[in-house]
């Protein structure tokens, strides 16, 4: 995966509330850089470029670059802290990636063809278990999403990891089982007239004997 942003960063030295306070009214982000065997590097932000980046979608599964003072670091975001009544970043955890990492991370699950469903379509729910699925995963080749397709799905049906094709190098975390990621549900409505249909059906072979 090509990296998917840049940010222009500065090494910080001052650290602590007071200090992030101080930061955040000129318009900064404490952050920092970490991993790869290397010392922890402390830097500053921009909020307002790192919020649009975080706005548009995939922030915690693409790659990015962090250059600070000249000096481009390959990263990926692994936490961020939001101000729990404005909703505003606080705080962001980068690490550093080099070129033959591998990752964890939770990859997005894409549902197809839900509007030829059959299950869908007899009035059935898509009911997801997991929006997302916890991979690792090359860090070159982090896969957008994974795609389940719905087409042949009917009522009751259970998916299964194992209906995924799983992009090459990727692999779930859990192995030991074959979890579930959705079902279709049958409406409340089907439901009760299904248990009617085999109480009548019980009545009347009781009646037989």
């Amino acid at each position: 995966m090509a990296t998917s942003y840049e940010l222009k960063a500065s090494a910080r030295e001052r650290v602590g509330k007071g200090a992030a306070r101080s930061l955040r009214r000129e318009g900064l982000l404490p952050a920092v850089i970490y991993g790869d065997k290397k010392p922890a590097l402390p830097i500053t932000i921009p909020v307002k470029e790192t919020t649009l980046t975080l706005h548009k979608g995939g922030f915690l599964t693409h790659l990015g670059i962090i250059d600070v003072n000249g000096e481009k670091h390959q990263v990926i975001a692994k936490d961020y802290q939001l101000h729990p009544v404005r909703d505003e970043l606080l705080h962001v955890d980068f690490l550093r990636v080099s070129k033959n990492a591998v990752l964890t991370i939770d990859v997005p699950v894409h549902f197809l063809n839900e509007e030829t469903c059959p299950g869908i379509k007899r009035g059935g729910v898509l009911n997801v278990v997991r929006h997302t699925v916890e991979m690792t995963v090359p860090a070159t080749a982090i896969p957008e999403a994974l795609e389940l397709d719905l087409a042949k799905a009917d009522l009751g049906d259970s998916l299964h990891i194992s209906a995924v094709k799983l992009p090459e190098g990727c692999q779930p975390t859990i192995t030991d089982r074959d979890f579930t990621i959705a079902t279709i549900a049958a409406p409340a409505g089907l439901k009760e007239t299904d248990e009617a249909e085999e109480e009548a059906e019980e009545a009347a072979e009781e009646g037989e004997d």
